[in-house]
């Protein structure tokens, strides 16, 4: 027998290769049954953890962009409400306007009214006086008839008559 360093035999040799050659298929068997699945499902989950960063970025922005738009719609709410409150005062300031010349415009006709009723006691006062200046003048004329007296009494009596009752009354 012949030695050797290692003792590489050709029975050893053709082991070892055996044992590669089943080595390597069992790495190829188990590769195709045990390492492609695990390689397939963290592809898969590499897939689903992106497009939930994808979906939640798109959610984030379509959140921001929602916020934007309600913060722009609050602003025009105040600015609507500062509107409304403004019309509202024009519109106080219109009525307390209208009130004001229909308070004005009724005192001018409860004061042309007055007027109006202190002319017509005025005229009829003028009236009651004028009666009563003729039924003054009847009985005046009944005691000159009852009387007989000549027309220089007559004339006498109508003068101091006139005289008693006043000149601007007869005259207006």
């Amino acid at each position: 027998m012949d030695s050797y360093l290692f003792d590489l035999t050709p029975q050893l040799l053709h082991d070892a290769v055996l044992s590669m050659i089943a080595v390597f298929t069992l790495f190829l068997v188990a590769s195709h049954f045990l390492f492609n699945p695990v390689r397939d499902m963290m592809r898969k989950r590499q897939e689903k953890i992106k497009e939930e960063l994808d979906d939640a970025k798109d959610n984030q922005d379509a959140a921001q962009a929602l916020r934007a738009e309600y913060e722009a719609k609050l602003k025009n709410v105040e600015k609507e409400a500062e509107e409304i409150l403004g019309e509202a005062r024009k519109k106080a300031l219109a009525n307390e306007t209208k009130i004001i010349a229909d308070a004005k415009e009724e005192a001018v006709r409860i004061r042309q009214r007055a007027e109006t009723e202190a002319e017509l006691e005025k005229k009829k006062a003028a009236d009651d006086v004028k009666k009563e200046m003729v039924s003054i003048a009847s009985i005046m004329a009944g005691k000159v008839v009852a009387a007989s007296i000549d027309t220089t009494i007559q004339d006498s009596l109508v003068e101091e008559t006139l005289k008693e009752i006043g000149d601007t009354t007869w005259l207006s």
